[in-house]
C-alpha cells in the first residue's frame, strides 16, 4: 500500500517526509523504537533540548498566499552521534521534551545504513496510521456537513 508520504524524490524530500511522519507518530511508539536504537548508535551528544515558541504557517487557500496563525509551543531536540557525527532532529508541538529526543534519535538512526531498513518499516507503518487516523476524522467530519439547499 502506498502512501503519501512514499514517493521517489531527491534525498532532501524523503527526509523530510521522515520528520513530518515522526511529528506526528504515536508518542510511546516512537519512544519505544527510540529506545530499541540507542544500544546500536552509541554514545550521542545533545547538542539541544528545549521548548519554545515557533510562528505556526498556515496558507489562505483562496488567495494561494501563506500567513502566520500565530504561536505554538514546541519542543525541540537536535543531536550528533558521537561514533561518526551523524546528526539527528526533532521538532513537535507541545513540551514533551522526551517524545522530541526520540524523534531526533529515529532521524539519526535513519541515516545509519545498518539501521535504515528499520526506521523506513517503522516510519511506513506509522505513515500508514496516520494517514487512517486522518481518513477517519475526515469522514467524522463530513458527516456533520448540512447542506444548506435542503432547508
Amino acid at each position: 500500500m502506498t502512501t503519501q508520504f512514499q514517493h521517489a524524490g531527491a534525498p532532501g524530500e524523503d527526509h523530510a517526509r521522515r520528520l513530518e511522519t515522526l511529528a506526528r507518530a504515536d508518542a510511546a511508539a516512537l519512544k519505544a523504537f527510540a529506545e530499541e536504537l540507542l544500544p546500536p548508535l552509541g554514545a550521542i551528544d545533545v547538542i539541544q533540548s528545549r521548548t519554545g515558541l515557533a510562528m505556526l504557517p498556515m496558507r489562505d487557500t483562496v488567495k494561494g498566499t501563506d500567513f502566520h496563525l500565530g504561536e505554538v509551543l514546541v519542543a525541540e531536540a537536535h543531536i550528533r552521534l558521537q561514533s561518526n557525527g551523524t546528526e539527528g532532529y526533532g521538532m513537535i508541538v507541545g513540551r514533551d521534551l522526551e517524545r522530541a529526543m526520540a524523534m531526533a534519535i529515529v532521524d539519526a538512526a535513519g541515516s545509519i545504513e545498518t539501521l535504515a531498513a528499520r526506521v523506513s518499516n517503522f516510519v511506513e507503518d506509522e505513515a500508514l496510521t496516520i494517514v487512517a487516523v486522518d481518513t477517519e476524522r475526515l469522514r467524522a467530519v463530513e458527516a456533520t456537513r448540512v447542506d444548506m439547499e435542503t432547508f
